[in-house]
């Protein structure tokens, strides 16, 4: 009986440390896709003009501070953006979008053009402080792409997975201090 009470006040007390708080949101250690439960990699804030933007995290199967790795991996990862801004427009975050891939893509953007357009149009709906989105890969299925928990596309394509998560993970990523704690920095 005591065996039991230790185990279920340990198993009590990890369910409140199942989330890491970054600028307020509270990130999961851990992301269950269809495939798997990923680890959280890193998190961080994505800034501009000194202000918050979004909470960035980082969700692999292994840890790893390799960006290139990561990026190039055929297998089961996540990037969840929890909208922190009232200030983020659909506008403003199709803009940046483009910036990141053709930073991230390089070369390769004119052949992913079609399916970058597929991705901005998750965005030509109205983006809310604290919607989340989740940028899922998985190698059977592409990049699943979920608007507060709804999917909202699919995108094939390792490719496509690569110049997606370059975004944040690129030698120019979207912001270099988000890309440092992402990768667990």
């Amino acid at each position: 009986m005591k065996k039991l009470f230790v185990i279920g006040t340990l198993l009590f007390n990890l369910s409140f440390k199942a989330q890491l708080d970054v600028a307020g949101v509270k990130v999961p250690l851990v992301f269950k896709s269809e495939e798997s439960a990923l680890i959280l990699n890193g998190a961080g804030v994505r800034e501009k003009y000194f202000m918050d933007l979004y909470v960035g995290a980082l969700y692999l199967k292994n840890k790893s501070t390799d960006a290139q790795r990561a990026m190039d991996a055929d297998e089961s990862m996540c990037v969840k953006l929890h909208i922190v801004s009232g200030m983020i427009t659909s506008e403003k975050m199709t803009t940046s979008v483009d910036e990141g891939f053709k930073k991230s893509a390089k070369s390769n953007l004119a052949a992913l053009q079609s399916r970058i357009d597929l991705f901005k149009a998750v965005f030509a709906t109205k983006i809310n402080k604290g919607d989340v989105y989740d940028l899922v890969y998985d190698k059977s299925k592409g990049t699943l792409i979920y608007k507060n928990g709804k999917l909202a596309a699919s995108i094939p394509g390792l490719d496509f997975k690569k110049a997606l998560f370059g975004i944040w993970l690129c030698n120019e990523p979207a912001d270099e201090g988000l890309k440092k704690k992402m990768l667990g920095n």
